[in-house]
């Protein structure tokens, strides 16, 4: 599956909810994550622009746990942020942990954030706050698969297109 994305740093949650909430956005996810990120030794899929992922998510709407097993790679990152994603839910993150092992890959980092999305018509707009010793400050994703739609939503919450970025997050704080 192809996921398109773009992002705008350093933002204001609250400011964000309530722009979601004048324009009846829905709000679909409430959820706390911790992503367990691996690479080979040799870091080919980072420097590559992708990785593989372990995700726990507590889901704060319905109480309840999943797991999920993940590679993403970035196809292109002109307009917008294009990653082939490769998703499963498995029952166990222990056990999927062990699968990327044996595969020869190791754990990078493991990163926790809170995370809250917003379906807008055909997108979905997450505001994303990590712990602070991974990103200092909260930003949004925006996914989508129509322009019009994305300049839309970038209007209606307060921005321009020039405020947007494709940039990974991992370029993002590291300055390039």
């Amino acid at each position: 599956m192809e996921e398109c994305e773009t992002r705008i740093i350093k933002i204001d949650p609250d400011h964000i909810r309530l722009k979601l909430k004048q324009i009846k956005a829905i709000n679909v996810k409430m959820e706390n994550q911790t992503n367990y990120i691996y690479d080979f030794k040799d870091g080919r899929l980072i420097k590559n622009k992708g990785y593989a992922r372990i995700r726990i998510v507590e889901n704060l709407l319905h109480n309840s746990t999943h797991f999920y097993m993940t590679t993403k790679k970035l196809l292109s990152q002109e307009k917008y942020k294009v990653m082939e994603e490769n998703e499963t839910e498995i029952l166990d993150a222990e056990a999927g942990k062990k699968i990327f092992k044996s595969l020869g890959l190791n754990l990078l980092q493991s990163i926790k954030k809170y995370r809250e999305s917003y379906k807008y018509k055909n997108s979905l707009v997450e505001i994303d706050i990590n712990d602070t010793s991974f990103c200092p400050f909260p930003y949004i994703e925006i996914e989508t698969n129509s322009d019009g739609e994305l300049n839309e939503l970038v209007y209606l919450l307060g921005y321009s297109i020039k405020d947007t970025t494709s940039k990974t997050i991992y370029e993002i704080l590291n300055g390039k």
